[in-house]
């Protein structure tokens, strides 16, 4: 951690992992492979509610700074078929 503004200290490029939540699941990668415009990612499901009404996907990436981390986090964000991104 950084002591004077308590953020993590990320070295980049690193690995990261977003988790991207939504309804419907094929309207859910759609979205990921839009938002990120092209960039290499793998997406894996993560989990489902219990009622199947929401659908979780571990997007995987490199990404090479920290604007680039938090504009994906950004596009991923305001997409439509996006609920939630973590």
């Amino acid at each position: 951690m950084n002591k004077d503004e308590c953020k993590p200290v990320i070295i980049y490029p690193c690995r990261w992992v977003y988790k991207v939540i939504g309804r419907d699941m094929d309207l859910l990668r759609n979205a990921v492979a839009e938002a990120l415009c092209g960039q290499p990612f793998s997406a894996l499901p993560s989990r489902s509610s219990k009622g199947g009404a929401y659908h979780c996907l571990n997007v995987e990436m490199t990404v090479e700074n920290e604007p680039d981390r938090l504009g994906f986090y950004e596009k991923l964000r305001q997409h439509p078929a996006v609920v939630m991104v973590l």
